[in-house]
């Protein structure tokens, strides 16, 4: 029975690989909005109908900050491709282990969830930046329910301590 659990824990590839095709194309997806915010200063064109109240540069800076969320997005998906390989594929007993950043490391399922999590709140954070710099002049008290709710997520993933090392 274990070598038929040890067998099926190859099918995580299709996790491992299509996380890291859609982080490959978000990075080309985040480098075209930066390429916009480039064409919107330097030739004057703002693609977007709905940015067109905006001056050039907050335009600009909108279409940064969208490449910044989408960049953000394609880490997570990195990250979540290489704790899925590192958890069930790669061989923990293996001594031509490559060196990674402590912070990306997942000893366990725990840490991964952590990770995850904290990179999630840094996007609601500047999806929340985009939002306040678009609506600018046009902010209602309703525009703090995300903020809230990126607190709540901040202070629920401290209390839940997802991947703590265990110093036994």
């Amino acid at each position: 029975m274990k070598e038929t659990f040890n067998i099926f824990r190859f099918i995580s590839w299709i996790a491992i690989v299509c996380s890291l095709l859609g982080s490959v194309l978000l990075f080309i997806v985040g480098a075209m909005k930066t390429y916009a915010a480039y064409t919107t200063v330097f030739l004057g064109q703002v693609t977007n109908e709905s940015l067109a109240h905006l001056d050039t540069s907050e335009v600009a800076t909108t279409y940064l900050i969208k490449s910044l969320d989408t960049f953000l997005i394609a880490l997570v998906l990195f990250i979540f491709a290489h704790g899925i390989f590192t958890l069930f594929i790669s061989d923990k007993k293996s001594k031509n282990k490559t060196l990674v950043l402590k912070w990306i490391s997942t000893p366990n399922i725990g840490r991964l969830k952590n990770i995850l999590g904290e990179v999630i709140v840094i996007i609601l954070f500047v999806k929340f930046l985009e939002i306040i710099l678009i609506n600018l002049n046009n902010l209602s008290w309703e525009i703090l329910i995300l903020p809230f709710s990126i607190l709540l997520l901040a202070i629920s993933l401290k209390f839940l301590g997802l991947g703590k090392e265990n110093h036994e």
